[in-house]
């Protein structure tokens, strides 16, 4: 139970860094050198657009933190509904995820 509690604690810190590592709305027009420099901002929940994911994802949600999932490297928040299984799929680069709540299992 203890360590659930530590990954728990470790998950959130690791979230909480990233989205606060990331440029602030204004500095996405800026080039991508400035924009990496830029200060940490924290972005309120309700400033954040939560959209439906779309292909055969019924029910998943996205929100972009950096970027734009649609068109390239990016940094989001993605919610999956209770015993979502997604269809088979790649991705055209390296994936890195942060479990916050829940299980995942991953396979072929």
């Amino acid at each position: 139970m203890r360590a659930r509690h530590v990954w728990a604690c470790a998950a959130a810190f690791v979230v909480a860094a990233a989205v606060l590592a990331q440029a602030s709305p204004e500095a996405k027009a800026k080039s991508a050198s400035k924009a990496g420099a830029s200060r940490a901002v924290i972005l309120p929940e309700s400033d954040e657009k939560w959209t439906e994911l779309s292909g055969d994802t019924p029910g998943v949600q996205v929100v972009d933190l950096w970027g734009d999932h649609t068109k390239g490297a990016f940094g989001a928040l993605i919610k999956f509904p209770a015993g979502f299984a997604a269809p088979l799929h790649t991705h055209t680069s390296n994936m890195k995820l942060v479990i916050i709540s829940g299980t995942v299992v991953h396979g072929p």
